[in-house]
């Protein structure tokens, strides 16, 4: 039951963080003069439309996996009134980059609402602005006992409460992981259903080395602002926008260095090359990974980890399309710009050629990326 909730959440998000994305092209073609025909949440086959008093034609299909804006004359060497590609070059500016605007202030938005509860700190030096802002940490909690191990033997359960060790109050994960490792016998204090209790527990190991058998569970940081919270989101979008990028680039780089290498005659070479494609493989989620496995786990921890994600997603479709990607917004306005720059003209023909070849190339690689999810949840 949890997986199906965590994957209706996911495919929530996914969709109204798409169709926001379309209704800002929508929005600014229409502001400028360029006709929309269709508003489509979901892709065709259509199950439903409707002729809006406006003359756009409103759709649901039945692929829920996003949405689309369909405007008259799409391709740049189009003419006649209220064709796109009649509009000036700002105004296709415009047009082509609302999306990604609209999805960089949502995730503003959403962090900013976070900021007011309490934004999960993601980063080493994420944004705190100390004239308005309280930071707390959540319980350092036992995440899971192992069988027959030391804390086992002691008593110590998954969800207790750490409060002291050996007598001092403990906080950080580092400081109970260092009196397990130096002690040979430690007193443990921990709160459980509100009552502390005190336990004996002897690691086993060398000493510098030593194990209780115990994993702590993630301690989560939380900032919380007030009337600075639309400060805080803005400049923590900004933060996550240009840790997007740089992981973007990493992993670009990280695939053409693994492609090399695993070309390369020297056996040690090759394995690098290997280890370098298993790393990225690991790294990169699309459609199946974020639905089956992403969203289903956040949403068991709770509505503020599911909304930081989804502004997470927001950043990251902000940032995809702004790529030089002919298929997608960012690669678009390169394309039109180039042949600007070239003084030759876009053709239909043309644009259609470089259009077809980048969908190809961009199904194979979300195929590929398709292939390595189901992989990753049938095989962990």
């Amino acid at each position: 039951m949890e997986l199906v909730v965590g994957i209706l959440i996911g495919l929530i998000a996914l969709i109204v963080l798409v169709v926001l994305h379309e209704l800002g092209h929508a929005i600014v073609a229409r502001r400028n003069g360029v006709t929309v025909e269709e508003f489509g949440i979901g892709f065709p086959p259509k199950a439903w439309s409707r002729r809006l008093k406006n003359g756009i034609e409103f759709s649901i299909n039945w692929l829920p996996l996003g949405g689309f804006v369909r405007m008259k004359g799409e391709h740049d060497a189009a003419t006649g009134k209220g064709a796109y590609g009649a509009a000036t070059f700002w105004q296709k500016t415009k047009i082509l980059l609302a999306g990604v605007v609209v999805n960089w202030l949502t995730a503003a938005v959403i962090f900013t609402g976070l900021a007011l509860v309490g934004l999960p700190k993601l980063l080493p030096n994420q944004v705190i602005l100390p004239f308005d802002a309280a930071v707390t940490s959540a319980p350092l909690k036992i995440g899971f006992v192992q069988d027959n191990s030391p804390a086992k033997k002691a008593g110590l359960q998954a969800g207790d409460e750490l409060v002291a060790v050996n007598g001092q109050t403990i906080a950080q994960a580092d400081e109970f992981t260092r009196a397990m490792q130096t002690s040979a016998a430690v007193s443990i204090t921990v709160r459980r259903d509100g009552q502390q209790q005190q336990y004996q527990v002897s690691p086993e190991g060398p000493e510098g080395s030593r194990k209780a058998g115990v994993g702590l569970q993630h301690q989560q940081t939380t900032i919380r602002s007030t009337y600075s919270a639309p400060i805080v989101g803005v400049l923590t979008t900004a933060q996550f926008t240009g840790e997007t990028i740089k992981g973007i680039g990493t992993l670009i780089g990280d695939s053409v260095t693994g492609i090399v290498q695993r070309f390369s005659p020297e056996q040690a070479v090759q394995e690098h090359g290997h280890a370098k494609l298993d790393e990225v493989s690991k790294n990169v989620a699309g459609p199946i990974g974020i639905l089956g496995q992403l969203f289903p786990s956040v949403s068991k921890t709770g509505p503020v980890q599911v909304f930081t994600l989804i502004g997470l997603m927001s950043v990251t479709l902000a940032v995809m399309n702004i790529l030089p990607i002919p298929a997608l917004d960012g690669g678009r306005w390169y394309m039109i710009a180039l042949f600007r720059l070239m003084k030759k003209p876009l053709t239909k023909e043309r644009e259609e050629i470089i259009q077809g070849v980048s969908m190809l190339l961009l199904y194979g690689l979300v195929l590929i990326i398709t292939i390595n999810d189901v992989g990753k949840l049938f095989h962990g």
